[in-house]
């Protein structure tokens, strides 16, 4: 018999995912590093264009070329890439600006966006449990972002709109999700993900006119041009290994069950953040980040919640056969 395509196995599931949540800190903190010679648009490009060669290595070792190339859905996928670039973007425009700790932070409001968007858009019912969670998760934020949105003059105008763009690029992640509900009736993961990083890859061109950075042969290899674009390639590559990882995950675990390390990212950020950018997190970051992780805990918990009463319900429903 042919070997099944998921294994309970929640051991190596849970390090697959921290490996890829902690890969993924590192390429925003290569994005970030780079930020002063390369514009967003020009990283985004990078990050997408790089690791669409890791994606292609992988469905093909995977046996799943086919899959990765056929779009059932093809303005599903445009649509997909185009609201997925414009979030990249204005999240690699906030960290250029904010401390990594804070941008991973606000990051986390995504999931109370999706929940908001699931009832308004795929008209799911959201109960007052779920909206008590995503208010509590809302305060967290909103805690977080308050001192830059205030009048005192300590904060300048630049960390005001690094906030909103990170803020945006959280509804526009959230989109996103709910886009993707929709798009994995029709194509296949494998396809979701190659597409994405094509669509990433042209769109990001589009801002070849705003002023990318090309260091000239005049300089040398250690310039920090060439130091810049070395960081934003190893980014991408980095990221198409991440992505592979938290795809790989989903075998050997549950969806539910690996969703709470997804938080793992704000230790990562707070310690990369430290030790690499010299930015030590303050309280209302680390008490805002602690409402909106318990707020998406509970939405998590919920979901689980949920799945096993519709599990529960089938089986219950489901027409016995004939009697002997």
């Amino acid at each position: 018999m042919a070997a099944p395509l998921t294994q309970n196995k929640p051991g190596r599931a849970i390090a697959l995912k921290t490996c890829a949540v902690f890969l993924f800190m590192v390429m925003a903190a290569l994005i970030k590093a780079a930020s002063d010679d390369v514009p967003s648009g020009q990283a985004v490009f990078f990050r997408a264009f790089f690791s669409m060669p890791v994606i292609v290595i992988w469905l093909w070792q995977q046996g799943h070329l086919h899959d990765g190339f056929k779009a059932n859905n093809v303005m599903g996928h445009v649509w997909r890439g185009l609201i997925g670039t414009t979030a990249m973007g204005l999240t690699f425009g906030g960290l250029a600006i904010l401390p990594l700790p804070e941008v991973t932070a606000i990051g986390y409001a995504t999931p109370m966006f999706t929940v908001i968007f699931a009832a308004l858009l795929l008209g799911e019912r959201v109960r007052l449990f779920r909206l008590s969670a995503v208010a509590l998760g809302l305060i967290g934020v909103m805690i977080v972002i308050a001192p830059r949105l205030s009048l005192d003059q300590t904060y300048s105008d630049a960390a005001t709109i690094g906030v909103l763009m990170i803020l945006a690029a959280a509804i526009l992640r959230a989109l996103v999700q709910i886009h993707v509900r929709r798009l994995v009736q029709t194509d296949s993961t494998s396809a979701i993900v190659f597409y994405f990083a094509l669509t990433a890859s042209v769109a990001s061109l589009l801002t070849l006119p705003l002023g990318w950075m090309f260091p000239t042969p005049a300089l040398a290899w250690t310039a920090p041009g060439y130091s810049a674009l070395g960081l934003i390639i190893c980014a991408g590559l980095i990221g198409g290994v991440a992505q592979i990882m938290v795809t790989a995950s989903y075998r050997f675990g549950t969806a539910s069950m690996l969703a709470p390390f997804d938080y793992s990212s704000m230790v990562f950020a707070m310690l990369i953040g430290w030790f690499i950018f010299d930015e030590v997190p303050t309280a209302p970051i680390l008490i805002g980040a602690a409402l909106v992780i318990a707020g998406g805990v509970l939405i998590i918990w919920r979901e689980r919640q949920l799945g096993m009463d519709r599990s529960k319900s089938k089986s219950a429903t489901a027409p016995s056969g004939p009697s002997n």
